[in-house]
């Protein structure tokens, strides 16, 4: 599995690919945050807060863990590649896991760097250090959690299709679905029946762990759901035919 991940992580960044991402991710949540007008923008919002990143960055990586994770196995289905991996004395399982942990590891990467918004924010306030690190630090949890899951989507999208955009198509389709698909169907109901059907998306679960109040069951349906995903990606390459 170790030399699976090497081989990905060393993929990202001996080409422009791992660059790319990461310099997109910081760039977009920059613009948005400190440079174009809107309701994102920090000094528009008026409170040294940092919540507009963490409302920002789900819709960002929405686009770019798939962008990310589209060639994961499309491409190697693509050139042939793949069957050399299946045959190999690795189980498809190990092979799933190192590409999985190599694809987070890039996003956990574009992320580190926002830490340095926290001291920004610790400035900009009428009392310097005055904000809630324990929402600072439960929106980074919840954000690592929603970036794994994206990414288990994303690999399970790369196995439908050998075609990269087919692949980054449908990764985004689902993220879309499970982040704010149950949200916007919510909206047709009331009462119970809403939040029970809020309770399915992924949205309601990062909230509530960015609030800095962390619940087993956000925990466990994040890592439930991004399993049940990886198990999938397990599954459909063992269909395909080595």
């Amino acid at each position: 599995m170790f030399a699976i991940f090497k081989r990905e992580v060393q993929s990202f960044f001996t080409s422009p690919i791992g660059y790319l991402i990461v310099g997109l991710f910081l760039l977009l949540n920059g613009l948005f945050l400190w440079v174009f007008k809107g309701d994102f923008n920090i000094f528009d919002y008026g409170f040294a807060d940092l919540g507009n990143l963490f409302l920002l960055a789900p819709w960002i990586f929405i686009f770019l863990i798939p962008a990310i994770t589209m060639k994961s196995f499309s491409e190697e289905r693509k050139v042939g590649t793949l069957e050399l991996l299946l045959i190999k004395p690795i189980s498809v399982w190990k092979l799933v896991l190192g590409k999985f942990w190599g694809a987070t590891l890039l996003c956990v990467i574009a992320v580190l760097p926002t830490i340095i918004y926290v001291f920004a924010i610790s400035d900009l306030g009428i009392i310097p250090g005055n904000y809630d690190l324990g929402v600072v630090l439960g929106s980074y949890f919840g954000l690592l959690f929603l970036i794994a899951l994206y990414t288990s989507i994303g690999l399970f999208s790369s196995t439908i299709s050998d075609n990269q955009i087919v692949s980054f198509i449908i990764g985004i389709l689902i993220c879309f679905l499970i982040f704010n698909g149950f949200e916007a169907v919510s909206s047709l109901f009331s009462g119970e029946s809403q939040q029970i059907i809020q309770s399915l998306g992924a949205k309601s679960h990062f909230e509530s762990i960015a609030r800095g109040i962390v619940d087993t069951r956000d925990l466990v349906y994040f890592i439930s759901l991004t399993i049940f995903f990886l198990y999938l990606t397990f599954l459909r390459l063992k269909q395909l035919p080595q």
